[in-house]
């Protein structure tokens, strides 16, 4: 459990700070030709960068979640279990009726 709790951790982390990065290295032209860009096209560059690299975290996020193989086999909640078991068994009220009302009766 503490694994999955981890690796939730680190990719909320790099889904934060991925974007952040990006948009950091446009502000301050870190990233080369950043600098021969206009002004908005430097804002829509970063912003659609950023979008993407969240998106790319959220996707192996989940490739990995799908690639983890279960400890165990799931099992249904006992309890669950008991009270739909006593719920089939037991007579609904349409079929109570249906009794008493002779059905079945052999005159």
């Amino acid at each position: 459990m503490s694994g999955v709790i981890t690796k939730f951790a680190v990719t909320s982390m790099v889904m934060w700070m991925a974007p952040v990065a990006i948009m950091y290295g446009f502000y301050y032209q870190v990233f080369p030709g950043v600098s021969q860009m206009s002004s908005s096209a430097q804002t829509l560059a970063s912003g659609f960068l950023a979008v993407i690299s969240v998106n790319l975290v959220i996707g192996f996020y989940i490739f990995m979640a799908m690639k983890e193989t279960p400890h165990q086999e799931p099992q249904p909640d006992p309890t669950f279990l008991a009270n739909a078991k006593a719920s089939i068994n037991q007579p609904t009220s349409s079929q109570v009726s249906d009794d008493s009302k002779g059905k079945g009766k052999v005159e």
